[in-house]
């Protein structure tokens, strides 16, 4: 059996799988008792086609709206444009000077005379009753007139089933169908021979077995789809960064409003329809909307965002303009939930299963019929009465249909790949209670198999809350723990090194000093960011002050692949300075120059070099995350199509910041080697840090081993086979070449 269920069932996969895969094991399942209820939670592909071909639509009219866009942008350029657009009435009176149509017909056809003709992206939110600084006001009575006019940021979802409609889908089974007839034959002929009540017991007796099968059933089914509605709510809690009353704040993507003005960075999901305001280097994936996988650049020219999109680079401030169904991907939307999920692996082969056990149920079944059918038919040959039938005859005959029928609803395991569904739904949810937010059931069900669990170090195995406790600025090396260590610090450092070094704290950052609504300062900003925001303001630092004596020309963002993030800067009395941080063997092998103890600028020798580098791997040894901060002066006028330099750099300093290992998690290491499950460590960050916090988290052992990427390829295949086993802590990294 095992060889014929992947010969026939074994070609889908957990993720992903194709099509003509999907369809084969549906052809191979055949007439089933019930598909209504057996395919419940399978992918619908006609629906999935559909979705396709919204996909493939949106591709063709993006292109062509690019196009003549372009076009359009040569001939408008000096030209006084006159719009012909009339606001509705009920738009006026609410506060508004543009309609949600016309704002969807903007963005979604990337339309740049349109909103040329309104006035740009300041023009628009000026129609929208909004401020590209300060977002828009909370007032309630506001905030209502809004939602009438524009609409909630909410998809529409099927409703939920009521349970007379779990009981009619029961009702489909053919077996049931069948008793049915049975049952409604049994009276009639037993009322008809015996009388009310004595000829209605059998009849009675069917009807009474198929309505405890159809409750029954429609109960279990009728639970199950109200637990996948909860833990489809639970997928969908999404909180973004939003700008309103001068307050940067958490808010769900429900609650966003166009004239909102949202903050994203790298690997957030765009919210809804918007356009462009400011940011850096910003590219978005379309693919889940167009299947176009090239990502494409939005900046000034190209304002347009669209909802569902990702951010693959950089970061921006968005203005939101359309939400909810008037979105293309509210449509999109709407027809991939109806496609459904793909099935797992394991669904699918027990499908295969019941099929086969359907067809040997079957097999008996008819044989049984035969069997006990034979005997009344012979009795009747040898008497002579084959074509004389009493209803004492067809009774009995009846009986044996109904056994034969019988003997398929017991052996036919139609719930049985529900049972499984639903089990993972429970694993799900139990699961949930751990904190731990699974989005798809194939994932509980490929857990269940795994050997190896390769983790990631930052936020995952350490509690990813940040704070620098060490640094090393002019050669000298300092703990900073408290603010008094931190004003001593800053005392032994020369005026112009503190200076740069917030210049480039302040500057070079993805993070943001603000203040919140009951006045306080709030660091906004990944750990990393949070870290060494909150160590410049612990040195004096004055962050919007700081911000505000220069004007940045161009950032590069850090992401995983370059490992650093970098910022030009427009000084104040001419000229531009660049500067970086990121992983410190990256950046300091970048630099040609340090600040010595003076506060001059002088060459870095090997010898200098080698002290810096080993300072680092002291600060990892120490289980310290390292950063290594530069800068280099520039000629002024820096081109914003070019990159910013990868080398020439002056180192400023070294920061330590000390990540702790969660609670719990060498109980857990321990939990998973004693089940079986080998767990490996795979950063990017210092192999010394990385091999000090896998053995605090109980990863790597006395015979384990901790390896680099660029080690590891230089391997040969009999080589890999005997290294893999005892690799523990794997380091990978990228070294750009300039």
């Amino acid at each position: 059996m095992e060889s014929y269920l992947e010969e026939n069932f074994g070609g889908v996969k957990a993720k992903n799988s194709s099509e003509e895969a999907l369809r084969r094991w549906r052809k191979l399942c055949g007439v089933v008792k019930n598909p209504k209820r057996r395919f419940r939670f399978t992918a619908n592909l006609d629906k999935r086609g559909e979705a396709q071909a919204i996909k493939h639509a949106n591709h063709e009219k993006l292109r062509v709206a690019v196009l003549v866009s372009k076009a359009a942008l040569q001939f408008i350029h000096g030209l006084s444009l006159r719009s012909e657009y009339v606001v509705p009435e009920e738009v006026k009176a609410a506060g508004f000077q543009i309609c949600a149509e016309e704002l969807g017909s903007i963005v979604e056809g990337h339309d740049s005379k349109k909103l040329i003709t309104h006035g740009g992206v300041t023009g628009i939110a000026d129609k929208l009753a909004t401020s590209p600084t300060d977002g828009l006001s909370t007032a309630e009575e506001s905030i209502k007139r809004r939602q009438d006019v524009y609409g909630l940021n909410k998809f529409t979802e099927s409703e939920v089933r009521s349970f007379w409609v779990f009981v009619w889908e029961a009702l489909q089974d053919t077996t049931l169908i069948i008793l049915a007839v049975c049952a409604f034959v049994s009276l009639v002929v037993g009322i008809a021979m015996e009388g009310w009540p004595k000829g209605a017991h059998d009849g009675l007796g069917i009807v009474a077995s198929i309505l405890l099968v159809v409750f029954v059933t429609a109960t279990s089914d009728y639970r199950q789809s109200l637990q996948f509605k909860d833990l489809d709510k639970e997928k969908k809690k999404i909180q973004v960064q939003v700008t309103r009353n001068g307050f940067r704040q958490k808010l769900s993507i429900y609650d966003l409003l166009p004239g909102d003005i949202v903050h994203l960075a790298i690997g957030d999901q765009v919210p809804a329809d918007g356009l462009f305001i400011s940011g850096f280097s910003l590219l978005i994936n379309e693919s889940s909307l167009t299947g176009e996988s090239e990502p494409v650049v939005v900046n000034e020219d190209n304002p347009f965002l669209l909802s569902g999109t990702k951010v693959q680079d950089g970061s921006c401030k968005m203005l939101v303009t359309t939400v909810g169904m008037r979105t293309q991907w509210g449509k999109l939307m709407a027809t991939l939930s109806e496609g459904g999920d793909d099935e797992t692996p394991l669904q699918v082969k027990l499908n295969g299963v019941a099929t086969i056990i359907g067809k040997i149920g079957l097999f008996f079944a008819v044989i049984t019929f035969i069997v006990l059918s034979q005997g009344l038919i012979s009795k009747k040959y040898h008497e002579g009465l084959l074509l004389s039938w009493s209803g004492d005859d067809a009774l009995e005959m009846l009986e044996h249909f109904a056994i034969a029928v019988t003997i398929v609803v017991v052996a036919v395991p139609e719930g049985l790949p529900l049972a499984v569904t639903l089990s993972l739904a429970f694993a799900m949810k139990k699961m949930m209670n751990d904190k731990a937010l699974v989005r798809h059931l194939a994932a509980c069900e490929t857990m269940g198999s795994a050997t190896t669990i390769c983790s990631d170090k930052t936020g995952t195995l350490t509690t990813n809350h940040m704070t620098v406790v060490k640094a090393c600025i002019c050669g000298n090396i300092q703990e900073v723990n408290n603010p008094k260590d931190a004003s001593s610090l800053c005392s032994d450092l020369p005026e112009t090194v503190v200076k740069t070094l917030m210049e480039s704290v302040f500057n070079n950052t993805g993070g943001e000093v603000v203040v919140d609504q009951d006045g306080k300062y709030q660091i906004l900003g990944t750990p990393t960011e949070t870290a060494l925001l909150e160590f410049a303001l612990s040195l004096g630092g004055n962050f919007k002050e700081k911000r505000g004596e220069t004007k940045i020309v161009k950032m590069e963002p850090f992401n995983s692949t370059k490992k650093r993030m970098s910022v030009v800067l427009e000084l104040p009395g001419g000229g531009c300075r660049a500067h970086c941080k990121g992983a410190s063997e990256i950046v300091l092998a970048a630099c040609d120059k340090f600040i010595d103890e003076t506060g001059a600028v002088v060459p870095l020798d090997k010898t200098t070099a080698d002290k810096l580098n080993g300072i680092i791997e002291s600060f990892a040894n120490e289980a310290l995350r390292t950063l290594c901060l530069a800068y280099r002066e520039m000629e002024e006028g820096f081109p914003v199509d070019e990159q910013i330099p990868l080398q020439g750099y002056t180192c400023i300093g070294i920061v330590g910041i000390k990540d702790p290992v969660r609670p719990g998690v060498r109980e857990s290491v321990a939990i998973c080697r004693s089940a079986g499950i080998m767990v490996r460590m795979v950063t990017g960050d210092n192999i010394n840090t990385a091999k000090a916090i896998a053995r605090e988290c109980g990863i790597l052992t006395e015979d384990g081993l901790a390896i680099e990427g660029p080690e590891f390829r230089e391997k040969n295949l009999d080589e890999l086979l005997k290294l893999i086993p005892k690799i523990q802590v794997f380091y990978a990294y990228i070294i750009l070449l300039t």
